[in-house]
């Protein structure tokens, strides 16, 4: 059984560890610290609230993430002088690690938001004595207050020895849509704890947080029984196993760039809940859960951050998690219906119904309904939008916006033929015929109708039609978009920007100069917790997910080329010379389990597992020239680095 003294000596040698986070002081801005959160509850660590999945408050534009106090604390060493303190965030299993180490004992306190009973959260307290049984203390210093802009928080009777609260939120985002409630159960925290009598003890403060006074009592009692049966942490630290063993980025790299990986990796994870969930989630916020109270990190709101940025990254590791991102698109249809309406758009109401034709349909109907024809171009126009680059806004034919709208009729024709559906002649029409802002002269996509070269740029956006739209356009065009809009955006732009110039200049082998735009990522990476500012000078969100999406692509799909087709996976890598191994494990294609392993001169894939139920045999295909390489359950093929794609197997037609 590893004691305390194991871990404290295992504390001394973390600081290069890929996993481990650490730092003997916390930073001065406090908006940089920890963040613990599981998909259902988050915090910043010795923050003095919880943000719930789903519980906001306010009306309208004022509708943020909704504050419920915390009982957290932190440690204090009472009468003692402090030899060291460790601070530490160990994202294997999303648990953060303060060490008090005074000269007659050695404190050290474990929080976390449970990674599968995710209505927990916990401090775990052990003090050991090193100088015999004479009685040592610690303080608990807290800032907890019953109290909340957002809720009107009562106290209720006692659970016990624990105490209760409950309230409900002031005001909800529309007349449609009900308060939501909060109860919460906790363990009382004393100002300070003593050992006496003994070498060693623990104790353990637990909380929980529901909607409905029976589920948080429900909730508080099984977290008690994981205390009687001492199965509290190692249930929490299996269920990030189960995470990480599923899918993961292994980088032969600089300890920076692993942990940088890893970090986005951890954080992203945070904000989703845990596999198997089968409750309602309310999808991914700039800021991420832990974030995104009054006036910050966007309110906690959800933006296209989630679906451009982040889900690809979901999708192509945890299709049972981006199912979730999914279905919370289709439920908040309605709300999207209504705010096409208000805008003076088509009334949509036959679509409310909501599944996933709906969804694409509507915004395929959305879109036609929005275009006005041009007599003078023969072309349809789209006029007065605010595209990616927001320092220039209500402009007419946004060449992303345009190409986004081209690229969304095609899926909704394709999706209509496959289902059967009749669709609208118009369809077809506008996907055809809507202008996409092209300079022959130049052969460059201009950003908008009467964009000038010179005129600079906040983020990425014409460059995003290369990727993550693949949208076609030939090898020359595309170095001119990349080649102009570098020296034009904003080097104090947003974090994801860098990313996606970085996996252009991948596509087009010009590894030297992607890597240039990748480094720039670091200046939005603090020490020593690895939390992501959106802009490179510390300004703007914080946990910033949307970053750290964008940096995970460049990984994902940049230096192993990864595209997602309809018929096939096509891969394409290319590895910097400071990167001599690069290993994707868990990637789900069709049932199938694979990983990747890259060298600069060798790819090996490996078939792993199949879900259960599945029957989908796939082979590597390069050209019609060459055999093709079949995959087979723990049968890996290597071969040459080259470009080739994942496809089903030439004998199998259908998946069953």
């Amino acid at each position: 059984m590893t004691t305390l003294q194991d871990k404290v000596k295992a504390m001394s040698t973390m600081e290069g560890d890929q996993w481990i986070f650490s730092s003997n002081s916390l930073p001065s801005d406090p908006r940089l610290m920890a963040t613990l959160a599981n998909g259902y509850l988050g915090t910043q660590v010795y923050g003095d609230i919880f943000h719930v999945n789903g519980v906001y408050n306010g009306a309208g534009g004022n509708c943020h993430r909704a504050d419920i106090p915390s009982p957290c604390f932190r440690l204090v060493a009472a009468k003692e002088k402090v030899l060291t303190e460790t601070f530490a965030l160990n994202i294997k299993t999303g648990t953060f690690i303060h060490t008090l180490q005074c000269p007659s004992f050695t404190a050290t306190q474990q929080i976390f938001a449970h990674r599968s009973y995710c209505h927990l959260f916990v401090n775990i307290v052990t003090l050991m004595s090193t100088q015999g049984s004479h009685p040592v203390s610690v303080n608990l210093q807290s800032k907890f207050k019953i109290e909340s802009p957002d809720l009107n928080l009562q106290e209720g009777p006692d659970f016990g020895e624990y105490k209760y609260i409950f309230g409900s939120t002031l005001q909800s985002e529309t007349d449609s849509c009900p308060v939501k409630s909060i109860h919460m159960i906790w363990t009382p925290v004393p100002p300070s704890l003593e050992l006496t009598g003994s070498k060693e003890k623990t104790w353990v403060f637990l909380t929980a947080v529901c909607e409905t006074e029976n589920n948080v009592k429900e909730k508080f009692d099984e977290g008690l029984t994981l205390i009687a049966e001492m199965q509290l942490y190692s249930s929490h630290e299996r269920a990030w196993a189960e995470f990480w063993a599923q899918s993961c980025i292994e980088v032969e790299s600089s300890l920076s760039t692993i942990q940088a990986v890893n970090g986005c990796l951890y954080y992203l994870l945070s904000s989703l809940p845990q596999l198997g969930y089968t409750g309602e989630f309310y999808g991914i916020s700039p800021g991420g859960l832990s974030n995104g109270r009054s006036k910050e990190d966007y309110w906690g709101h959800v933006f296209w951050d989630q679906d451009i940025w982040v889900y690809p990254n979901i999708l192509l590791f945890y299709p049972e998690m981006a199912k979730h991102i999914l279905k919370y698109r289709i439920r908040t249809l309605k709300g999207a219906l209504q705010n096409a309406q208000e805008q003076g758009y088509k009334d949509l109401d036959f679509f409310a119904s909501a599944g996933g034709w709906e969804v694409v349909s509507s915004v395929a109907e959305y879109w036609c309904s929005r275009v006005v024809w041009s007599e003078e171009e023969q072309s349809y126009h789209l006029n007065g939008v605010m595209p990616p680059d927001e320092y220039h806004w209500d402009v007419n034919n946004s060449t992303y916006t345009n190409a986004l709208v081209q690229t969304s009729l095609h899926f909704a024709i394709d999706l209509a033929v496959s289902l059967e559906h009749h669709i609208p002649d118009i369809w077809k029409d506008v996907a055809s015929k809507i202008k996409v802002p092209y300079d022959p002269k130049i052969k460059y996509h201009p950003e908008f109708d009467g964009y000038e070269i010179g005129q600079t740029v906040k983020q990425a956006d014409v460059v995003l039609l290369g990727y993550p739209m693949m949208f076609p356009m030939t090898i020359e065009q595309r170095m001119n978009d990349l080649q102009i809009y570098e020296s034009l955006t904003d080097p104090d732009g947003p974090a994801m920007t860098w990313s996606m110039f970085a996996v252009g200049w991948m596509e087009l082998k010009k590894i030297q100069v992607a890597q240039q735009q990748l480094e720039k990522c670091s200046a939005n990476i603090t020490e020593p917790f690895k939390i992501w500012t959106e802009n490179a000078d510390g300004s703007g969100a914080v946990n910033f997910l949307t970053g750290m999406g964008g940096f995970l692509q460049a990984i994902l799909f940049g230096y192993t080329g990864l595209r997602i087709a309809k018929t096939h996976l096509s891969f394409d890598p290319i590895l910097p010379d400071d990167i001599t191994r690069l290993l994707i494990t868990g990637v789900f294609y069709l049932g199938n389990k694979l990983n990747f392993t890259l060298y600069s001169d060798i790819i090996t894939i490996e078939v792993t597992s199949v879900l259960g139920g599945q029957n989908c045999t796939l082979e590597v295909y390069f050209n019609q020239l060459e055999p093709r390489l079949p995959l087979n359950i723990g049968r890996p093929v290597s071969f040459p680095t080259r470009a080739g794609q994942v496809q089903l197997k030439e004998t199998d037609s259908t998946c069953t």
